[in-house]
């Protein structure tokens, strides 16, 4: 058996503790998931896991492999990179975290340009809502966005700021009457992203203070906050790529448009490891270029 592939899949055993995850991740059946990390033990003569029927956990040896495989597996990388100079493309499995609807609709464009270009990385697309643990899920980097960063543990790059707008259907305006000034706001079924607002409180650019505001729809994810737009029940804030083409099509209307909210910022997150894998550090040049030629202010002055 190839001690490095074992040792490639008690690593990812160890960072999430589960076998079940590793064999998902990694595309393996479980029983060889198990039969990798046992032949590792009986090579290296120690124990690298305690295994329960309800849990796995590191032994010391396992928490020193875990330490070190990682860049062991990354040093091989750079190796066989620098020998296949001739052709000049890193290999490998890219594992990229993305929030929803901007992974499924935005950068889906990006992984498909970018793998014409790199046809020998293989990229791992997982949907979540930016707060997995990067590590435990062996994701190689993540796209976040947000108004701010907190997790210091992790390196980040800011990769692009796009624009919000404060969107509602026109039979909600009919309905309840379009504000004239940010403070109206508090007198409306406002509908709140609860990671991006956990107060309630929206801000605006130029201006010492937000608003507060109140509704009865909150959600972790942007999607059902748009679909609640569409749907008449209220307003709603938005990146600018989230709701142009509804507003194009009339389906939405720009909300006190002569009112900027503050904008979020879009971030490559990184485990902090010291040296990025080549097929990491390939995909994000490709990202910042992608990024860079975005005109991500099209819309920002929609009517």
């Amino acid at each position: 058996m190839d001690k490095l592939k074992a040792i490639e899949v008690f690593i990812e055993v160890a960072q999430g503790l589960s076998f079940s995850g590793a064999a998902q991740r990694l595309g393996m059946a479980k029983g060889n998931v198990t039969k990798h990390v046992a032949w590792l033990e009986q090579t290296l003569g120690v124990q690298l896991l305690t295994r329960t029927t309800k849990s796995v956990s590191l032994t010391e040896s396992g928490l020193s492999l875990l330490e070190n495989g990682r860049e062991l597996l990354d040093r091989v990388e750079s190796i066989d990179a620098a020998v296949r100079q001739s052709v000049k493309e890193p290999k490998g499995m890219l594992r990229l975290g993305a929030p929803p609807s901007f992974g499924a609709f935005h950068l889906v464009p990006i992984i498909t340009a970018f793998s014409s270009a790199h046809p020998d990385i293989q990229v791992v697309l997982y949907l979540d809502d930016g707060r997995t643990d990067l590590v435990a899920e062996g994701l190689d980097m993540s796209v976040r966005i947000a108004t701010s960063l907190k997790d210091t543990s992790q390196v980040a790059q800011r990769l692009a700021v796009v624009p919000q707008l404060l969107v509602a259907s026109p039979a909600y305006l009919k309905r309840r009457g379009t504000p004239q000034t940010i403070a109206d706001l508090a007198d409306h079924e406002c509908m709140v992203h609860a990671l991006k607002s956990p107060t309630n409180i929206w801000t605006f650019m130029g201006e010492p203070k937000g608003v507060r505001v109140h509704g009865t729809i909150r959600a972790n994810y942007g999607d059902p906050l748009r679909h609640a737009a569409l749907l008449g029940h209220g307003i709603s804030m938005h990146p600018t790529y989230m709701v142009m083409q509804d507003i194009q099509e009339g389906r939405l209307v720009s909300v006190l448009p002569q009112f900027r909210p503050v904008g979020v910022d879009i971030y490559a997150v990184f485990p902090s490891r010291k040296n990025l894998p080549v097929r990491v550090r390939t995909f994000l040049d490709f990202l910042r270029q992608w990024f860079a030629a975005e005109d991500w202010h099209a819309y920002q002055n929609v009517p």
